[in-house]
């Protein structure tokens, strides 16, 4: 078993699962994040391993300043390690034009 050390992918995954309980403990940020998703209850549970909906987890988070406030104090990090998660998810190819 790999130890989650931070900045790792490992680390980068736990933490964007980490936002959706901080979202899923509220009923409304629940409401608002599937309304504005357009996920259900059972594609949310399908998509938990996508890669590219821990992103756009985390691009949800990351765009709402006080949802981004509150959720790195709820686990004790600061907003920037919110955004190196995303960008460990994201990978070293993403922003490149070939």
């Amino acid at each position: 078993m790999r130890v989650k050390t931070k900045h790792s992918s490992e680390w980068a995954e736990a933490l964007a699962l980490q936002a959706l309980a901080f979202i899923a403990a509220d009923p409304e940020a629940l409401e608002r994040f599937l309304a504005l998703t357009g996920l259900g209850p059972d594609q949310l549970r399908s998509s938990l391993t996508e890669p590219a909906f821990l992103i756009a987890l985390l691009d949800y988070v990351l765009s709402d300043e006080p949802l981004l406030l509150s959720f790195a104090a709820n686990i004790q990090t600061r907003p920037e390690d919110i955004d190196k998660a995303r960008q460990i998810l994201v990978g070293p190819e993403a922003g490149y034009d070939l």
